[in-house]
């Protein structure tokens, strides 16, 4: 379906007018339409790429609070903007902030889609976020939220990246592109949901091919997912849950961060060798086995088998390193194993 330029400026009165009663309010819709502050739109579009919005208004106070202007985070070390991520996951995204932070830091905040575009880690979907939201230029944005709703609209199952741009770019309000974008996005999350969409409250109902069909859950047609990859690996924890050994992360997922001495079990060795590999590397004796944990990311999936130790490096102080969700998770069998011993019999 191809919607007729006679439908637009209704179709786009209907959820403008929506967006005006039921948008949600958020924490980083501050300032006017069209004009919110640059820095927190930046921030919290970067936060919710790979995060909801429940987790993701915690996360993003804690880290505004932390660094509530751009220059603040950029005359803040590495450590601490990680550690201030820290449960977010995808840190990368951390890493790039910090680094775009200091550009802007040295040369401004940019105004335009194609400066932001410009800045370390910033995408074609976050530059036209920002440049929209904060700078009141037209460009059309394109997520999860926009693809289902676009998709829906026009009855299309399989929409590629082009097409859901292509359509977002015809439907957007150029008078409005800030407003039109944040509206897009809060239909996608509160009304035309994935699984239950609330078709009757919607105010594209009257356009919407898969309304009309009678199964608007069935459109889009599900993505086909990466297959996920098992990934078998040996950690060492030398100390305690409050000081231990620990070794900077590398590597694009968790590079930069701290966590347990870990080693991956190559294909055809056994767990047993790749502990042996370990210890030997860091001069210390294994005691025994604290525990398994297990921990999804990012098309894999890791089980980790945590052994305590003796010996090794000088042990760290655990509060103030930025650990991952995974090695709190290993630390966490210690703590356990700590109040079973002490459990009353």
């Amino acid at each position: 379906m191809t919607l007729s330029p006679t439908d637009l400026p209704a179709l786009r009165s209907a959820l403008l007018t929506w967006f005006g009663r039921a948008g949600r309010a958020l924490p980083w819709r501050t300032g006017p339409e069209g004009r919110r502050d640059p820095y927190r739109v930046w921030v919290s579009e970067v936060l919710l790429q790979q995060t909801q919005v429940a987790r993701g208004r915690v996360y993003f106070e804690r880290f505004l609070d932390a660094f509530p202007t751009v220059q603040v985070l950029a005359e803040a070390p590495i450590e601490a903007v990680l550690k201030a991520w820290e449960g977010c996951g995808y840190y990368a995204r951390a890493r790039n902030l910090h680094r775009a932070a200091g550009v802007m830091a040295r040369e401004g905040i940019p105004t335009t889609y194609d400066g932001w575009r410009a800045l370390p880690g910033v995408g074609p979907y976050t530059a036209a976020a920002v440049a929209s939201l904060a700078c009141g230029e037209a460009r059309a944005v394109n997520d999860g939220n926009v693809r289902r709703v676009l998709a829906r609209l026009h009855g299309e199952r399989q929409p590629t990246e082009a097409w859901v741009q292509a359509r977002a770019d015809e439907l957007l309000d150029p008078a409005r592109p800030g407003a039109w974008n944040e509206a897009v996005m809060d239909l996608g999350a509160t009304v035309c949901t994935p699984k239950a969409p609330r078709c009757g409250e919607c105010a594209l109902a009257a356009w919407c091919v898969a309304f009309r069909s009678g199964e608007p859950a069935t459109f889009p047609a599900p993505k086909v997912r990466a297959a996920v990859r098992e990934v078998r690996a040996v950690a060492l924890l030398l100390g305690d849950a409050r000081e231990a050994v620990l070794e900077r992360r590398e590597g694009t997922l968790l590079g930069g961060l701290m966590g347990l001495p870990t080693g991956v079990v190559a294909e055809g060795e056994s767990e047993r060798d790749a502990l042996t590999r370990l210890a030997a590397r860091l001069g210390v004796t294994v005691t025994g086995e604290l525990g398994t944990v297990t921990h999804g990311m990012t098309h894999r999936r890791i089980t980790l088998t945590v052994y305590g130790g003796q010996g090794g490096p000088a042990r760290t102080p655990v509060a103030g390193a930025a650990l991952s969700r995974l090695d709190h998770k290993a630390l966490g069998l210690w703590e356990r194993r700590q109040a079973s011993l002490f459990a009353p019999a």
